[in-house]
């Protein structure tokens, strides 16, 4: 049976990331909803183009036990999350991204996603491929210069272009 899939999408997300995901969790049969890392449901890509997100990240919290992973699909508002740390829907993502850990569910995402999960305090001794910018603010995790990497429940690609790399593996945990 296909597993559950709750996918963060920031606001701008980075298109081509968030629909490499869809579409192949689309094409393999694996449920997912998509979540707003916004305070509205109607998200934008880097790009430009207005989507709109199944639900809002608030609606995440308490829901883990829901799913079996938990994807961060990265974009322009990560450069920018120091700025907006503070806002409720920032807060909402930390508090999801810890629940989720804390029940050992997979944990995937591109790019910053290390970063965001080294943010939730959930990196400890963990692996990670991030995206070459983000990697010194690896302190608890070890960030690494491989493309794709694998370390037990975190499932992590160095950026968009590197997701075809990691997606065959992260289909065969979702299946």
């Amino acid at each position: 049976m296909a597993k559950q899939v709750a996918v963060l999408a920031v606001n701008p997300v980075n298109g081509l990331g968030l629909f490499q995901y869809l579409e192949t969790f689309f094409e393999k049969g694996i449920s997912y909803r998509v979540f707003a890392v916004s305070d509205s449901k109607t998200i934008s890509t880097n790009s430009g183009i207005v989507l709109q997100a199944d639900d809002v990240i608030a609606s995440l919290k308490g829901q883990s036990d829901h799913y079996d992973a938990l994807v961060f699909s990265c974009g322009d508002a990560v450069p920018v999350f120091q700025n907006n740390a503070t806002k409720s829907f920032n807060l909402d993502l930390l508090t999801v991204i810890q629940e989720f850990a804390g029940k050992h569910k997979i944990m995937a995402g591109h790019c910053a996603a290390g970063l965001i999960f080294e943010m939730a305090g959930i990196t400890e001794g963990k692996k990670l491929a991030v995206h070459p910018l983000a990697k010194p603010a690896i302190q608890k995790g070890i960030a690494t210069d491989e493309v794709v990497m694998i370390d037990d429940h975190f499932y992590t690609a160095q950026c968009e272009h590197t997701l075809p790399n990691l997606m065959p593996e992260l289909v065969k945990a979702l299946q």
